[in-house]
């Protein structure tokens, strides 16, 4: 879809639907993480920043309790029916789990909707990159029906919580909030520094001199409810209840890098120490990140961004050989301040600070290594900074 305006998506849904009578038009949008991951579940700090793609819904109550849901992305599955009196959570691998999880946690909080909606959606964050496609469509399906239903008293943050909720006891999958408050708190060229484990953040300038933010997709997809995700959260949760014999703390992020080498061999597994490693070392590169970023001080955030992908690949293991090689690559190449990879792993993006004046060579040099290693061709995306859900 080449023009993504209200107008087509609303004649787009008058294809599928017969008319477009009441019909309103939502847009939520993705994020990319600067900094700060698989923090987030270990009560620490992340650095995301929503983007200028996203998901949009043409969406409209119906009188009766149907639920019916349609994606131009996946047009050949057409229109899948279901029903407010069908809302549990079961297997589901289809992408209408997760609006279907959205609905299903604001009928738990006591929000009633008693009447069903016809709904449309088209995505522009290309799916299994990482980029948090599916807290965009969570946070779009709440601020759908925070304006259809008129539940005033959702406050945009509510918006991230309920989207957790639903992807953890709706979807299955762990996750924890950064990806759904990134998307529902999104401000236009600022990074949200955010402390996970209280809720309260504050936004970051995203000020980058002569140099841009470049999104590199593996093409490596990365789908985290099949992946090690929930055994690395399992990991984590297994040395903080053997560092709390010990140590008088709550989350992990609670320790600095030194109480966690003085206490570290409390936590009998190899593996969970070195995820532990990760969530403690990880939280603190965060904190010095965003303190580099605000003394303008780009070449110490990129040096951070550097280490963090070295955790993430070495001591949570949350990589994968394809992001690697676009990393490596990344670091060798002229120009490039920082690389790592984004967002929960196991495939996906890496998100590099390049020079303005080196982006093609980027992309050049990247480009050729990564066919020559790995036989696939990358995709580059120089991002921008947005805003976050709105009504258009």
């Amino acid at each position: 879809m080449k023009d993504i305006s209200k107008e087509n998506l609303i004649k787009e849904f008058e294809k599928v639907y017969g008319d477009s009578e009441g019909v309103s038009v939502y847009f939520a949008p993705g994020r990319v993480n600067l900094i700060g991951e698989h923090t987030d579940y270990n009560g620490g700090h992340v650095f995301p920043c929503a983007l200028s793609i996203g998901t949009y819904a043409a969406v409209r109550k119906r009188s009766d309790r149907k639920l019916n849901f349609y994606s131009l992305n996946f047009a050949d599955k057409g229109v899948t029916e279901t029903s407010l009196d069908d809302m549990r959570p079961c297997k589901d691998d289809s992408w209408t789990a997760y609006p279907k999880g959205v609905i299903w946690a604001f009928m738990g909080r006591g929000y009633e909707i008693g009447q069903g909606l016809d709904m449309l959606i088209y995505g522009t964050i290309p799916a299994g990159s990482g980029l948090s496609s599916s807290a965009s469509l969570e946070v779009l399906t709440g601020e759908a029906i925070r304006d259809i239903y008129g539940f005033l008293d959702v406050t945009n943050t509510d918006l991230a919580v309920i989207g957790q909720y639903s992807e953890n006891n709706y979807n299955g999958m762990k996750c924890g909030i950064m990806d759904q408050f990134a998307s529902a708190m999104g401000k236009k060229d600022n990074a949200i520094f955010l402390d996970t484990a209280t809720l309260e953040y504050e936004y970051a300038p995203i000020a980058l001199k002569d140099a841009c933010i470049i999104v590199t997709n593996s093409h490596v997809k990365h789908s985290l409810v099949g992946s090690d995700y929930n055994t690395r959260r399992a990991e984590c949760e297994e040395a903080l209840a053997e560092l709390k014999k010990t140590v008088d703390i709550n989350t992990l992020a609670d320790l600095d890098e030194d109480d966690f080498e003085k206490h570290k061999s409390v936590i009998t597994r190899d593996n969970c120490r070195l995820r532990a490693k990760h969530a403690v070392y990880e939280n603190r590169r965060t904190i010095k990140a965003v303190d580099a970023l605000k003394r303008g001080d780009i070449e110490a955030f990129g040096r951070l961004m550097n280490e963090a992908h070295v955790s993430m690949s070495k001591d949570y293991e949350a990589s994968c050989p394809e992001v690697d090689i676009l990393v490596e690559a990344a670091w060798k190449t002229e120009g490039v301040i920082g690389s790592r990879i984004t967002g929960g792993g196991f495939g996906g993006c890496s998100v590099s600070i390049v020079r303005n004046d080196c982006v093609e060579r980027f992309k050049e040099e990247i480009s050729k290594e990564y066919k020559e290693k790995c036989g696939k061709t990358a995709d580059f995306y120089v991002v921008s900074i947005g805003d976050g859900p709105c009504k258009l």
